[in-house]
């Protein structure tokens, strides 16, 4: 049995999610990863059972890490204005420090060709929908179907990040995200949610 080395995995996984940044899930075969990380096909193996495996491990990798940068001096206890305005400046922070890991996290999870069924919901879901039956209890905001709540409050976030991330917006004028113009997002955000 051959020994784990730690840094060629993170190669293999590094290269994983690039390629599929770049080419799609249709793209990533062992054989071309295999190639793109200089090593052999069999060594793959050794850290990963399959393709699906592979793709498996690191979306759970990518989600836990968004995660733990969402949640950091996150509290569901927060008052609503400050805690959503940290939830946007963390994620914020986590998708510009990992911009093809962000891009993969969002390609899986709206891939039909992904087998969602063994991704199991987190604490940190358990945490959000808290902190948003909290705002609503204490009436901070008003109560809303959750699918509106949810592209209410981080539509606008999400699409300023892809503008960001393209360096253009959907007119293709060059955008490149400010704290000014997040935080104008956000508060006209808190608007909506407190009409």
């Amino acid at each position: 049995m051959r020994l784990k080395d730690e840094n060629k995995e993170f190669i293999i996984r590094q290269k994983a999610i690039e390629m599929i940044v770049n080419e799609g899930f249709d793209g990533l075969s062992m054989q071309k990863l295999a190639k793109k990380a200089n090593i052999s096909p069999s060594t793959i193996y050794v850290y990963f059972n399959s393709r699906e495996d592979l793709v498996n491990k690191l979306y759970l990798e990518v989600q836990d890490k968004f995660e733990k940068d969402a949640l950091d001096n996150f509290s569901a206890d927060l008052n609503f204005e400050d805690g959503l305005w940290l939830q946007w400046k963390n994620r914020l922070k986590n998708i510009i420090q990992n911009p093809l890991e962000y891009q993969f996290y969002e390609q899986f999870r709206s891939s039909p060709l992904i087998n969602h069924k063994d991704i199991q919901p987190t604490v940190f879901r358990k945490k959000m929908n808290e902190f948003v039956d909290n705002a609503v209890r204490n009436k901070e905001i008003i109560d809303l179907p959750s699918e509106i709540f949810w592209a209410l409050a981080y539509g606008p976030f999400y699409t300023l990040i892809k503008f960001n991330l393209n360096k253009s917006t959907m007119a293709g004028k060059p955008f490149t995200l400010t704290d000014q113009n997040l935080r104008q997002a956000f508060d006209l955000v808190l608007k909506a949610l407190k009409a």
